[in-house]
């Protein structure tokens, strides 16, 4: 098992074939995944977690399993990815968690971890969430992790437009806010 990530409530391990069961209470979920429009099939559950096999190997990084520290379970899915909007290819920090786990504060701890990890590790300038227009909950997550609205796009997806808000930060910003948080420890 390969750790990615710690935090004070969670690691963030490489997703593996053995995680289909787990992946598939978040993604067969149809009021998890009302962004997309539908709760996937096996066939496309499948498809998903052999893509983020595949960026692992091709791109070093993808969404990772969320486990709870203290019991293991696996309660969703963050990481970081490259999206293509409005002609071009941004790292996109993205995240989809088990309904049963909403609003506990788990998808915005991740997201910053995973947005630190795009900075610090992978020495990214910017760092970005394309969140689709109705997803009010996603938008909370960037806006609490200090991103700010930047742009809009389109993307078509299960045969129907989907406008998406790009939301931002750049290497300079988060670099100041985590100044100011240490600052205020003392």
């Amino acid at each position: 098992m390969k750790i990615i990530l710690e935090t004070e409530r969670l690691f963030l391990r490489e997703l593996t074939p053995d995680d289909l069961e787990d992946i598939k209470r978040v993604l067969q979920d149809k009021d998890v995944m009302y962004a997309y429009e539908h709760a996937f099939s096996d066939e496309e559950v499948c498809e998903w977690l052999n893509k983020q096999l595949a960026r692992y190997k091709e791109d070093g990084t993808g969404l990772w399993a969320v486990l709870l520290k203290d019991s293991a379970r696996m309660i969703g899915q963050c990481g970081l990815t490259y999206q293509h909007a409005n002609g071009k290819k941004l790292l996109e920090v993205g995240y989809l968690f088990e309904k049963a786990y909403w609003h506990h504060g788990y998808a915005s701890e991740a997201a910053f971890a995973c947005t630190c990890y795009a900075i610090d590790r992978m020495h990214a300038t910017e760092v970005y969430s394309i969140i689709r227009d109705n997803n009010i909950p996603s938008q909370k997550v960037a806006l609490r992790n200090h991103m700010t609205l930047c742009g809009k796009t389109v993307r078509h997806y299960y045969g129907m437009d989907m406008p998406h808000l790009i939301y931002g930060i750049t290497a300079n910003k988060l670099d100041r806010i985590r100044n100011d948080l240490y600052r205020n420890l003392f």
